[in-house]
């Protein structure tokens, strides 16, 4: 699949049988947390791989080493730019050089399968063929830049609750057409260098050990790359006999010493050691880590601006879903005053929860961004209204200082077991994570020391949050001395939502509190993690007189521009939603300051669908997702039309819970079954839809603009013969009063079929980017295995199938007719 000559895959395969066998063994279990082995001898240096998809933190979570924070993935999607995520993925390959990483773990493309999946900001679309090109442009992105991309997780892995050991139960036909259709453009168009094998089973059989690794993955598509497992994925030296070649993270697992017995007494093949061992020298090869191979890729493109990226996708992916008068964008000369509200508009969640996440040198939040994109003589208040984060918060970098230092942040001392300094470093955040890499050598304590200033005066609620043996001191007064224990079963959940102790203190505006936290060690654990958080936790003793002061802005205000979202306890990895509400009184927030001035401007700062049963109530909303590092600025300059929202809906948005076909995703004696085949997203409502049932509150591909366009009548041909792409033309025209983009969008539809189809299904789409009065005639290709179903193989099925252009999947569409010979 790669684009190495013959010769260097021969001398490859000498190489590998020049290794022993014990070498062999050991190159296939990582060397450490996030790295390969290396064996100098052979010129071979390690490969290191980091998290991804949407920043690239390298082999630490150091605040110290920042990285860039690209919008979450769904946002990444609203664009519909194939072009956006190529060049995503580019940046993250810089990124990637930057940090001396070389295998970036992204782009996550499971699908959105239910609303209440936990990971869903992490992938990309409920639909298969949205989230395949747009995951081949990330890849070819990433591996543009001489840096192996990972699609994953590799099958079917729809769901958090129970996710090491849950069963998904899918029929082939939505395995084929659905699940593995995501991955296969990554695979056989952009020849993704890795894959990522998932902890759950398929059809009965863990990820790692079942035969899907090996068709379509490795026959039918070719691959050739190293597939890698999710972190302790690796269950079993059976893992050996599929096509899993490296077992994450090392240097212990389940490989080692048991797979090289299971070699030495016939269970496990040398060829099948042997064809790992290739698939491992190739990529270390193709990324540059071995000596005497030419990397795979010499010319690097030229560089992008990381932070601009950033900010463009946020822009393009914002979706506009309601403008009622042409509210916005609002008109910047009328404004003497506005209303900024909201607890995430000044704690913006810029990212998802769990391995995703990553420490931007900076995050621009919406009232940020407000106030620097209004003139001065505007004024712009800010009320919370309605508090959404629930425990500690990390403390605001401004207000820190670190004693030690006399600077801005922390100071850190890791201790001995006699409790003589071992070594200090000076830290600017509060939550601090080491996984893996950071912490000295016979460190038996750290102890972390800082100044924290309150902003206002009142009681203050502080804290620590980790898992252990913990003291704290504020202003040299001990307030817990004892264990915090950890009571989830979430990996993960340790690092990023700790157990938490807080404490009550009283302070004037200003005033700085000491606090002094030792955190004891526990003994060495299979993947070696500490985190420690100090933080505030926000306590609203009346949501009312909140709520009330918002009002009261409002009603001041030219207009209203209030911020709403999830927290890091309802979007995040490990765990799936229970609903799809807004956590706390934000709903009844939005209500009482729309009836107080009608306009309202609604900013949606969530990974996922929620429930927005206040839409008919406000001026406007604007989907923001979570917007990475620029979404404030992003935010502001959609707000006052410096730039367009261009977002469409890369997945469905109920009106109701109770409304949603496919819900699920909690096993039911260990499994998970995928009943309703091929009909998930879009598909799943059509079919409610056909029997009378609800319909969602917003369409997938459904959003809105700042002007207005025509779409002309479409041409494409009257036949094509089966196996073949059909071209459709779309004549375009810009009729509104200023420079746009639109997206047009293809699906197909087949009445009167012999086989079980979805009502229609995107077979295609493409933007156009227009001024006023401006004409364009869109190309957008079918390809032919969007009229195929599979039934033990690819078929088609002859006969007459409806090419439907529209703007979203329920639009007052435009239909052709082909006939498929």
């Amino acid at each position: 699949m790669g684009t190495e000559s013959n010769d260097s895959d021969i001398r490859i395969l000498e190489l590998a049988r020049s290794l022993s066998l014990q070498q062999q063994v050991r190159l296939l279990t990582g060397a450490d947390v996030w790295s390969t082995q290396a064996i100098p001898e052979i010129g071979l240096k390690r490969v290191v791989l980091s998290d991804g998809p949407s920043g690239v933190r390298g082999e630490d979570f150091d605040e110290r080493h920042d990285s860039i924070s690209l919008p979450s993935s769904s946002a990444l999607s609203a664009t519909w730019s194939v072009d956006l995520a190529r060049r995503s993925g580019q940046v993250l390959g810089q990124e990637a050089r930057r940090k001396g990483v070389h295998a970036v773990l992204g782009p996550t493309i499971n699908l959105h399968r239910s609303p209440l999946g936990g990971r869903h900001f992490e992938c990309m679309s409920e639909d298969p063929r949205l989230t395949a090109v747009m995951a081949a442009g990330y890849v070819a992105g990433v591996q543009s830049m001489g840096v192996g991309a990972t699609p994953k997780h590799y099958l079917a892995n729809e769901a958090e609750t129970e996710r090491f050991t849950a069963d998904s139960v899918v029929d082939e036909r939505p395995l084929r057409e659905l699940y593995l259709a995501a991955f296969e453009d990554a695979v056989v168009e952009a020849r993704a260098w890795l894959v990522m094998s998932s902890y759950n089973s398929i059809n009965g059989t863990t990820a790692s050990e079942n035969k899907l690794l090996e068709t379509p993955l490795s026959t039918e598509w070719g691959f050739d790359g190293v597939v890698v497992s999710d972190w302790t994925g690796v269950r079993s030296v059976e893992a050996a006999n599929a096509h899993q070649d490296l077992e994450m993270p090392g240097p212990v697992g389940h490989w080692g010493d048991k797979l090289l017995a299971a070699v030495e007494d016939g269970r496990v093949s040398r060829e099948k050691i042997l064809e790992k061992v290739v698939r491992i020298l190739r990529l270390a090869a193709r990324v540059g880590s071995l000596d005497g191979f030419g990397p795979a890729v010499s010319e690097l493109p030229a560089r992008l601006d990381g932070a601009a990226l950033a900010r463009e996708i946020a822009i393009r992916g914002s979706v506009l879903v309601r403008n009622e008068g042409g509210l916005l964008p609002l008109n910047v000369k009328s404004l003497d005053r506005v209303a900024v509200i909201g607890h995430n508009a000044d704690e913006a969640r810029i990212q998802g929860g769990g391995s995703a996440t990553v420490m931007p040198k900076y995050a621009v939040s919406p009232l940020e961004g407000v106030r620097k994109v209004l003139p001065d003589n505007i004024s712009v208040t800010y009320t919370r209204g309605a508090k959404v984060a629930e425990g500690l918060q990390p403390f605001a970098r401004t207000a820190l200082h670190n004693p030690v230092s006399n600077a801005p942040g922390l100071r850190v001392t890791f201790l001995d077991a006699d409790g003589a300094v071992l070594s200090g470093e000076d830290r600017l955040a509060s939550h601090l994570i080491w996984f893996g890499v950071g912490i000295p050598e016979g460190t038996a304590a750290i102890r972390m020391e800082t100044e924290w200033i309150a902003q206002t005066a009142g009681i203050q609620h502080l804290g620590v949050g980790t898992v252990g043996n913990v003291r704290l001191a504020l202003d040299g007064d001990e307030v817990f001395n004892g264990e915090l224990i950890d009571n989830t079963d979430v990996l993960g959940a340790a690092l990023f939502d700790p157990p938490q102790t807080v404490h009550s203190i009283e302070t004037t505006s200003g005033q700085r509190i000491r606090i002094d936290a030792t955190y004891q060690l526990p003994p060495e654990q299979v993947i070696p993690f500490t985190a420690i958080l100090l933080g505030a936790e926000t306590i609203v003793a009346d949501p009312e007189t909140e709520i009330a002061a918002a009002v009261a802005a409002a009603r001041k205000s030219d207009v209203a521009v209030v911020v709403v979202g999830t927290s890091a306890s309802i979007e995040s990895e490990g765990f799936d939603r229970k609903d799809l509400n807004l956590p706390g009184s934000q709903n009844r927030l939005v209500e009482a300051v729309a009836a107080a001035n009608p306009r309202t401007v609604v900013v949606v700062n969530a990974g996922s669908p929620v429930l927005m049963p206040w839409i008919d109530k406000v001026g406007a909303v604007l989907l923001g997702w979570f917007g990475g590092q620029e979404f404030g600025m992003a935010i502001a300059d959609i707000l006052i039309g410096t730039e367009e929202p261009g977002g469409r809906l890369p997945t469905t948005w109920p009106a109701a819970l109770e409304d949603v076909p496919v819900l699920n995703t909690t096993p039911v004696d260990g499994k998970v079954k995928y009943s309703e085949g091929i009909h998930i997203g879009y598909r799943a409502w059509l079919k409610q839809q056909a029997s009378g049932g609800a319909a969602p509150a917003l369409p997938f591909g459904f959003g809105l603009g700042y002007t207005t366009f025509d779409l002309g009548r479409p041409h494409a041909p009257l036949s094509v013969q089966a196996g073949r792409d059909v071209i459709v033309h779309v004549p375009v025209k810009n009729t509104g009063g200023r420079t746009g983009r639109e997206t047009i969008q293809v699906y197909l539809a087949r009445r009167d079929s012999t086989i079980e189809r979805p009502v229609r299904w995107l077979a295609g789409f493409n933007t156009t980017h227009l001024a006023p009065g401006g004409t364009d005639s869109v190309e957008v290709r079918i390809p032919a295995r969007a009229f195929a179903h599979y039934d033990d193989g690819w078929k088609f099925e002859p006969g007459a199938y409806q090419i439907m252009v529209g703007r979203h999947s329920a639009d007052d569409f435009q239909v052709l007719e082909v006939a498929l010979l």
